[in-house]
């Protein structure tokens, strides 16, 4: 993870997402040492073209080529709910969505429209978001479309001052942000109703929730939203920011001449600098509810931020992500052993909000042993802080962060241009320094060799403070009588911090990671297919390997491999067994290392070999670099010659999954979700939720020998590795790792297809388990389906133009949904079917009228078809997201495997664009007919307890 990512971790989900840099910068050397640190800042990256305009306006333009023949253009605000006054609590974000009402030159609906028919899909390419200091745009688009890209431009400007705010469309808007509210409205949001206010001690912040408050929505006058944008949106509040596959030149000239044009008012209110004040106090809060399920802790001890801009404030960063890594690194044991003392705990330094960082420590509580837990937790931050870390542990965090640090170096002309874009909100928000991936290395390199381990443990001492510290327990309602106050609580980290705690103490393993070498095979086949640029291996155990090299990536390799088989080769009562078979080995370790030891002695690899078991096949998945390819395939040739199972480990791991289950009743979401999946299996014991009888049923050494049965025999794999390798170079290592696996002949059964399916029929159910004033709807559609490209295309363009009209319907006519869910499954085996679900949240009195139009919608694209439009659409956004898809390794090492596991024309993707482009209204309407039937609908709804 890049060193920015890891410092804006956060508590509260408010976190900005920052990018992987690939900058240039000067060449001017740092020396650190113990008595100097350089406080200068660090220079913007001289690659991206860094400007403002006279009016204010700040831009930010880079050429850059991944994707290919795509650009990225944002408009940021430095314009959040913060800057609401009391009438207008969710304006800010009231105003987001009416940017795609209407602007000047594109009434009301007509940008969205626009953008669609052009291949650009809302959402993914087309999107804002609102925060508490920031309101940001975007838009994806082909830089190869010149008028395409003129009008980009002119959106942004239209957003940045040309919103029509027409008054019929925000009064339609409010029904749509109500729902938006009104979906939000879950045990979370109850939670950090209460729980807020003391994070960002009672400040204005508390006060500002992006969504805003139902009254305001409802009521606000149109002068209240119209003051809001001509007294905040304007051009030394913004910047724009263009990267992709462009000219910097020429962008920079029509930037210019576009956006000079932008006024600020004449008279502009100061922009407030907004911060949560400490009040060097702490504050101690508990919150039940009868839907929590555990008891936890979260102790957060806040202290102002330090802001990353100079090259000292890199250093510090690179220290607390080193202290976070080995903090967490101490805490790992402590989950695998019989009996863990907590369902989960441990600490982290991370950016908050409102100029302020946090170092947080959590505890999740198994039922009846909250002390126990807290200790467990709290006594590893005391045994760091009186006798710090071991030379061990800091070597095995830096050899860590190097080799991620260097896995991106070497990806540097990759790094998508959304990544980029990331990286200069964050400049331009907050100052953040943006100096480039060279220059990063070159401090890296420089400063990695000065971090002691006194500089780690001092992390810890500075922040484990005792003011500033807010104490938060959350537990079900049924527990409050029982919770301890906050000077119990105050008791046990006084007493912890008397104890005496012994150094800490590791096994270190120095063995081959196997005991037994690989017995290498060999290549008796080679086929290559110039086509879909890939070759083919057979070797002399009957298995074949796929090579398809590729140069999206530099320093990335990825296979897989399977057979058939799976769970459903065993019986209902060895059922949970198998299906956890592959997570008890997972967490054993392996050959000769435990867990344990193998997260160490391989600290600063990039390899990972995981085993899986499916109800039809099992297999392994791995990832590498280049360097480490080797050792991703021993561990992989390791899964399936020396597995292990760690008895300790597996105990704990059931132990956790039982503790888990505790009050899961009374979790009405969770109870709906279980209801929903015993519905559509038709109560099937493989596919309902979990409980203690089937946890029960787990025998591990059962699940042992499932495990070996299914990976004993490779005869018959497949495997394919996609990615930045030399054929001839790792033809060597597939012969040795693969080629050696044990085969004893082909593998039979294939598989048992076990007729676990969606009832036929009609079936509807209400279900009153909510404690929140909205309902749920579910409508599921399926059965048996002709599953080939020709129809899978067809059946994906109607699920396109179903949710088109479906966002038309129910929200944008009707005002009566924010967001539905339109999601398709088809399937080849162990059968041909399909399933086509419909999902929303609405007010309750409107879920039957909602889910009766959602159906006549499916009826009219089974009677009519979809409109041309709406159909072209579909056919220009598929275009556009395949051209992209295709260049990436995730695409092609999916795209093998399913076509080996469905047993599928490799060729088909070449015939892709032909059936889509030839695709008509009577094809929609007829695939629509042919799998479709209003026979087989299952509507399901969750309502409020008190609706009956």
């Amino acid at each position: 993870m890049h060193l920015k990512q890891l410092l804006y971790l956060s508590l509260l989900g408010f976190s900005p997402v920052l990018a992987h840099n690939s900058f240039a910068t000067g060449n001017t050397e740092i020396v650190w040492t113990k008595q100097s640190a350089d406080t200068t800042a660090l220079p913007l990256d001289q690659s991206v073209r860094y400007g403002k305009l006279a009016n204010g306006l700040t831009y930010y333009i880079r050429k850059n080529s991944e994707p290919q023949e795509r650009v990225f253009m944002y408009l940021v605000n430095k314009v959040g709910s913060i800057l609401e006054n009391e009438q207008q609590r969710g304006l800010a974000h009231f105003l987001e969505h009416m940017a795609f009402n209407g602007t000047t030159h594109y009434p009301n609906n007509a940008l969205v429209d626009y953008l669609q028919k052009n291949g650009i899909s809302f959402g993914a390419d087309i999107n804002a978001y609102t925060s508490f200091n920031e309101t940001v745009y975007q838009l994806q688009l082909p830089s190869n479309d010149s008028e395409l890209v003129n009008n980009g431009f002119q959106i942004l400007q239209d957003w940045a001052q040309g919103i029509s705010l027409d008054h019929s469309e925000i009064d339609k808007e409010r029904g749509v942000i109500l729902e938006e509210k009104r979906a939000g409205k879950s045990l979370g949001e109850r939670i950090q109703d209460k729980t807020l206010p003391v994070a960002l001690n009672q400040s204005l912040y508390a006060e500002r929730i992006p969504i805003g408050t139902e009254n305001v929505i409802q009521h606000f006058p149109y002068q209240e939203i119209e003051s809001f944008y001509k007294n905040w949106y304007r051009p030394n509040l913004q910047a724009i920011i263009v990267v992709g596959d462009i000219d910097v030149d020429k962008t920079e000239q029509q930037l210019k001449k576009q956006y000079s044009t932008l006024k600020n008012p004449a008279k502009p209110t100061v922009r407030p600098d907004y911060k949560i004040p400490l009040k060097g106090k702490n504050q101690f809060l508990v919150v039940t509810d009868p839907e929590i399920t555990s008891t936890s802790i979260d102790i957060s001890i806040k202290y102002p931020e330090k802001k990353l801009k100079s090259a000292d404030d890199f250093k510090q960063s690179v220290i607390k992500a080193l202290f976070n890594d080995m903090m967490a690194n101490r805490y790992n044991p402590i989950f695998r052993i019989a009996n863990p003392p907590f369902l989960g705990g441990g600490t982290s330094l991370s950016s908050f909000m409102g100029g302020l960082d946090v170092f947080q420590i959590q505890i999740n509580a198994k039922p009846g042993r909250l002390k126990e837990g807290f200790d467990a937790v709290w006594r590893e931050i005391f045994r760091a802080k009186q006798h710090g870390f071991t030379t061990a542990e800091l070597q095995r965090a830096k050899d860590s962060y190097l080799n991620q640090m260097e896995n991106i170096h070497q990806e540097k002309d990759k790094i998508s241009s959304s990544q980029y874009v990331d990286e200069y909100i964050q400049h331009f928000l907050h100052g953040t320094a943006s100096p480039g991936i060279d220059r990063e290395i070159e401090l890296i390199n420089t400063i990695m060799p000065t971090i002691a381990l006194q500089d780690i443990q001092q992390v810890l001492i500075q922040n484990l403070k005792d003011t500033d510290r807010d104490i938060t327990v959350l537990a079900p309602e049924g527990e409050k009588a029982q919770l301890p106050n906050e000077a119990t609580f105050l008791k046990w980290i006084s007493d912890l911090s008397k104890e005496k705690t012994a150094p800490y103490a590791e096994q270190s393993n120095d063995q081959s990671l196997l005991r037994s070498k690989a017995q290498s095979g060999t290549i008796i086949k080679e086929e290559k297919d110039e086509t879909l640029g890939t070759t083919t291996l057979t070797l002399s155990n009957n298995i074949k390997v796929i090579l398809k090299p590729t140069n999206f990536q530099n320093n990335q390799i990825s296979f897989q491999g399977f057979s058939y088989g799976g769970t459903s080769l065993y019986a209902d009562q060895d059922f949970q067994s198998a299906n956890n078979a592959t997570n008890f080995i997972g967490a054993s370790g392996l050959g000769n290392y435990t867990a344990d030891q193998f997260e160490k002695a391989f600290a600063g690899r990039t390899a990972s070999a995981a085993p899986f078991i499916t109800e039809t096949a099992q297999g392994i998945s791995g990832l590498s670099n280049n360097k480490d390819l080797e050792l991703a395939l021993e561990m992989m040739y390791g899964y399936f010659t020396e597995p292990r199972l760690d008895t300790a480990v597996v105990a704990g791991i059931l132990a956790n999954a039982k503790d888990n289950l505790k009050d899961r009743d009374k979790n009405g979401d969770v109870v709906f979700q279980d209801s929903l999946m015993a519905i559509l299996s038709g109560n099937n014991i493989r596919r309902t939720g979990l409980t203690i009888e089937k946890i029960n049923q787990i025998n591990p050494q059962r699940a042992f020998e499932i495990y070996k049965e299914r990976f004993s025999n490779a005869s018959g794999y497949n495997f394919t590795f996609v990615g930045s390798f030399d054929i001839e170079k790792i033809k060597p290592l597939i012969a040795t790792y693969i080629g050696g696996l044990p085969s004893t002949g082909d593998q039979t059964p294939r598989f048992r297809n076990l007729d676990i399916n969606i009832p036929a029929g009609k079936i509807e159910k209400k279900l009153a388990l909510s404690k929140e004033d909205k309902a749920m709807v579910y409508l599921i559609l399926s059965g048996n389906y002709d599953y080939n490209t020709a129809n899978n295309i067809a059946l994906q363009a109607f699920r396109e133009v179903l949710e088109i009209r479906l966002l038309e319907r129910l929200r944008e006519e009707e005002g009566g949904v924010y967001s539905p869910s339109i999601q398709m499954d088809y399937d080849k085996i162990p059968d041909g079917r399909y399933t086509i679900s419909v999902g929303f949240s609405c007010a309750v009195a409107n879920a039957d009228k909602l889910a009766q139009y959602s159906l006549e919608e499916i009826e009219k694209l089974k009677n009519e078809g979809p409109s041309e439009d709406n159909l072209n659409k579909f056919k220009t956004n598929d275009k556009l997201s395949y051209e992209t898809a295709i260049k990436t390794n995730d695409f092609w090492s999916n795209y093998l495997y399913s076509n080996l596991y469905n047993g599928d024309d490799m060729h088909r993707i070449f015939k892709r664009s032909a059936l889509r482009d030839k695709l008509n209204q009577t094809d929609i309407k007829n695939i629509a007919k042919q799998f479709i039937s209003d026979k087989n609908v299952i509507k399901i709804v969750q309502l409020p307890e008190t609706i009956k």
